[in-house]
């Protein structure tokens, strides 16, 4: 799909990860907004690293963790990537977090962890890791409602005149 075409896809069609728009927001360096409610109720969001495998948002953190808790517990959630300039791109996803342990290093963290590391501090960083034999939880996200917002191609009447260059 091209971005000439999202005008006529609907705000929560999965289709729209298949926009530029959105393909370039999976596949950026940075933090994703991960939002979901707490044990005690109270919602979250925080900035997690990820990684994009064409189908799902892997994340992975330290096991046993509050997070990998509410997240069995209460598994839908929110996330949304997004840029900070003018005029900004965003992509809101929602979907049901899967939690799923593994002995050693989850791969994807290990991609998006040494993506914005110098080599050697990373092969040090992982090295420790591994020798410590970690327990990490791998968390998947599968979006089944998408939205993108972009006031360049998908919503330019949005935009004040005076902005659009």
């Amino acid at each position: 799909m091209t971005d000439d075409m999202t005008d006529t896809v609907a705000q929560g069609d999965p289709r729209l990860l298949d926009t530029d728009v959105a393909q370039r927001r999976l596949t950026a360096l940075g933090p994703l907004r991960l939002a979901y409610v707490a044990l005690d109720g109270t919602p979250r969001v925080v900035p997690v690293l990820f990684h994009w495998n064409g189908e799902e948002i892997v994340m992975g953190g330290f096991a046993p963790s509050a997070r990998g808790r509410a997240l069995r517990a209460k598994p839908r959630v929110a996330l949304t990537l997004d840029t900070d300039e003018q005029s900004p791109e965003v992509l809101s996803l929602r979907g049901d977090a899967r939690v799923t342990e593994v002995r050693g290093v989850v791969p994807e963290y290990e991609t998006y962890m040494r993506a914005g590391m110098p080599a050697e501090a990373a092969d040090a960083y992982f090295a420790e890791l591994r020798a410590r034999d970690m327990l990490m939880e791998r968390i998947t996200v599968r979006p089944d409602w998408v939205a993108v917002i972009d006031f360049r191609t998908r919503f330019p009447a949005a935009m004040p005149e005076w902005l659009r260059s």
